[in-house]
């Protein structure tokens, strides 16, 4: 296929990223896999359903509930912890040009959180659908965010924030 604008491609080393990025070989200047860029670590909950955390980790999902940002997982990281990770990606993003990040939700909701100015608070609950290109466009203090959708089938994983219960 023809590539109207070629891109550099910063890629997750996660398998599901790196079967995207291979996708886009044609289109792109060239293809950098981050470590940086993988998703969230949440420790001994690997491999578990939401169901399953709250299931078996009951005390642990109501402070994941309670404080999403700052909550971290048994042997894992917070979004605090993942937000100081991708620090240096971010620095590097502001000095580029034309860069397609391929990441997860937990990454893409940081830095999209960087570039439009979310607080702390605001940062886990971000709506960043899957199977979704966001562009962010550099103006003045903020950026402009485009959504482009693609179809294809796909578990919705986002909820809103719960409000706060008073113990």
């Amino acid at each position: 296929g023809e590539c109207a604008n070629k891109f550099c491609v910063w890629s997750s080393q996660r398998i599901r990223a790196v079967q995207t990025a291979a996708s886009l070989q044609e289109c792109s200047t060239h293809i950098e896999y981050w470590k940086v860029l993988d998703d969230i670590d949440v420790g001994i909950c690997e491999g578990l359903t939401y169901d399953d955390f709250q299931t078996r980790y009951p005390k642990q999902f109501a402070e994941r509930e309670n404080d999403k940002y700052h909550f971290r997982y048994p042997s894992g990281e917070s979004y605090e912890d993942l937000v100081s990770r991708l620090e240096p990606v971010i620095m590097e993003l502001e000095r580029q040009s034309n860069i397609l990040v391929i990441s997860h939700q937990t990454v893409l909701r940081c830095i999209l959180a960087y570039f439009t100015n979310k607080s702390p608070d605001e940062l886990p609950y971000l709506d960043v659908p899957l199977h979704t290109v966001i562009k962010l466009t550099p103006k003045a203090y903020s950026c402009a965010v485009e959504m482009f959708k693609f179809d294809v089938e796909a578990v919705n994983t986002y909820h809103d924030k719960p409000e706060k219960t008073v113990c």
